[in-house]
């Protein structure tokens, strides 16, 4: 018995699946994760819990059917998002009413990564004298309605490409949406499907070479062969939230937000917001993202908005915010809106 130990040690070190690690997540493993960053200063300042705010044109992002709920006839939201290692993620999003047809919203979200930087070789280390890029764009047509008093649904289509050097991959894709008005006043539920649609795949010129199937002969050379490379499914990710509004005074109150995620290439996660806000104007938040996620960077985060109205018919709003990403640094994002 003594023997047996060391001798079963040694056969499981010397198995071909010793290293296998079997409990793993799905995380890095989708095509176009710049969808999952998230858009809107307010959203972010309280943790990413997006799905049930509604006030601006960011709710395109979050909620389709949150659009069907703006206050606003128009709305019009720009926000720019400095996000990790000097990249940049700028959105642009507007909404409007159709009296008797519905909501109609258009997006666009863009993300640089790379912009003009020299191709570099072994051969020319100082580079070819070419540049390359990279970045991502998703363009969005959204329709929302409310289907009673209480409750609202929104679908959006979209169009996602992504771009590195000569290279681009294309994907379409749908989000789905949901929302309801409780009888508890000021308590909302809410639901969305966002990024369901095809797989990724990089073509372009760069994967065309030259080939000889008989180099002896000398008689292919100049054949031309494209490469495939694999295709990758885009971040499809279920989005459950609740949310709650009290008006404690006419100059005070309080928002409550919780989202329930589960994205297909991580694990589930929950974030958790608060806002106070004083007077209709000034809005004070907090919140924390990312909790319960598998090996999260995502922490603490806080941001500032201020709603004003000019000449009785303009509400203008600017927000700030920003966010603890851990070793990764911190991340800061603007966001302007107009409505009327």
């Amino acid at each position: 018995m003594v023997c047996v130990a060391p001798v079963a040690q040694a056969q499981e070190a010397d198995s071909p699946y010793a290293n296998f690690v079997e409990d793993v997540s799905n995380a890095g493993t989708s095509a176009a994760a710049f969808l999952q960053i998230g858009v809107g200063a307010r959203a972010m300042a309280m943790g990413n819990a997006g799905t049930t705010l509604v006030r601006d044109a960011t709710v395109l992002y979050w909620n389709p059917a949150a659009a069907a709920n703006l206050p606003s006839q128009a709305t019009f939201t720009f926000d720019h998002t400095d996000w990790l290692v000097d990249t940049k993620l700028d959105f642009v999003g507007m909404v409007f009413r159709v009296p008797g047809a519905g909501t109609l919203g258009i997006s666009v979200l863009a993300f640089d990564a790379v912009d003009n930087q020299p191709v570099r070789t072994i051969l020319q280390p100082e580079g070819t004298g070419e540049f390359y890029s990279a970045s991502d764009v998703m363009l969005g047509l959204t329709y929302a309605t409310s289907l009673t008093n209480r409750f609202s649904a929104g679908i959006t289509g979209k169009y996602i490409r992504e771009t590195l050097w000569n290279e681009t991959a294309r994907a379409l894709a749908v989000d789905l949406g949901i929302l309801y008005q409780t009888r508890v006043e000021g308590f909302v539920l809410a639901a969305s499907i966002l990024n369901f649609g095809g797989n990724m795949q990089l073509e372009g010129r760069d994967l065309r070479r030259a080939f000889d199937d008989d180099p002896s002969n000398f008689s292919n050379n100049q054949l031309n062969v494209s490469f495939d490379t694999d295709t990758f499914s885009i971040p499809l990710t279920f989005r459950f939230g609740f949310g709650y509004e009290k008006q404690i005074s006419d100059y005070h109150r309080v928002t409550l937000a919780a989202d329930l995620t589960n994205p297909s290439d991580n694990s589930e996660s929950v974030n958790l917001g608060i806002e106070y806000t004083f007077g209709n104007t000034l809005s004070l938040r907090g919140g924390y993202a990312a909790l319960f996620e598998r090996d999260s960077v995502s922490g603490l985060s806080f941001g500032v908005g201020i709603n004003r109205r000019l000449l009785d018919r303009i509400r203008v709003v600017a927000e700030y915010s920003y966010a603890d990403m851990g070793y990764l640094g911190s991340v800061q994002r603007f966001t302007l809106g107009v409505g009327r």
